[in-house]
Parts: structure tokens; C-alpha cells; sequence
């Protein structure tokens, strides 16, 4: 399956969920409940802080967001200040996987498979 509005395919496994990567290679759905009260704010659910709490346990050299395949996942400000102390790639989720696959350093990654 090649990766697609809805999808993804990272390390040869296709995910039809929005992930997380964390530092030691496992991928999990991302939590968007603890984002979703935000909303209404935005006009959907954001990448917020109250979802980046597992960058400072795990310490990663690089973070990646993949912001959709229309790029219009909306990251609030408290967390585009989380993601200021790391050095971070905010990018369409389409060129996302390329980047990931080659990565040599610690990283971690937030994944939004749609818009």
C-alpha cells in the first residue's frame, strides 16, 4: 500500500491511525483524547502540549511532526514551544517517511495520517 490520505507505511507496516515513535522504535496510536477539549479552537483536534510529555523522559536528538497530508494539523503555541527546545522538522506528512526511514540519530515522531 502506498501511502496515502488515511495511511501510512513506516518501516513496512502501514498504520491507518495518527502515531507516535518513540526513541526506542515502538510505535503507538497517538492519544488525541488528550488534545480533543482543544477543538473547538482550532476547528480540530491540535497537536498540543498535554501530548508532548514523552519528549523530556525520552531525550531525542530530533523530532519530527508530520502535519497531514494537506498540512493542516494546527500545533498550539505551548506546544511549538515544547518543540522549540528540540531540534524539530514540522512537514507534510507525505515527505515524512524518507526522512524517518534514514534517520541515524535518537528521534521521535508525531504522525497525523490525514489532513
Amino acid at each position: 500500500m502506498k501511502d496515502s490520505f488515511g495511511s501510512i507505511k513506516i518501516f513496512g507496516k502501514t498504520y491507518k491511525k495518527d502515531i507516535i515513535i518513540h526513541v526506542n522504535g515502538s510505535i503507538i496510536k497517538r492519544n488525541k483524547k488528550k488534545s480533543r477539549d482543544l477543538k473547538p479552537l482550532y476547528g480540530h483536534t491540535p497537536l498540543s502540549e498535554k501530548e508532548l510529555d514523552f519528549l523530556y523522559e525520552e531525550k531525542p536528538e530530533i523530532v519530527y511532526v508530520g502535519i497531514g497530508y494537506e498540512s493542516a494539523l494546527p500545533i498550539t503555541a505551548e506546544a511549538q514551544k515544547i518543540l522549540g527546545e528540540y531540534k524539530t522538522f514540522v512537514i507534510p506528512t507525505l515527505e515524512i517517511v524518507e526522512k524517518i526511514e534514514g534517520e541515524k540519530r535518537k528521534f521521535a515522531a508525531i504522525i497525523h495520517v490525514t489532513c
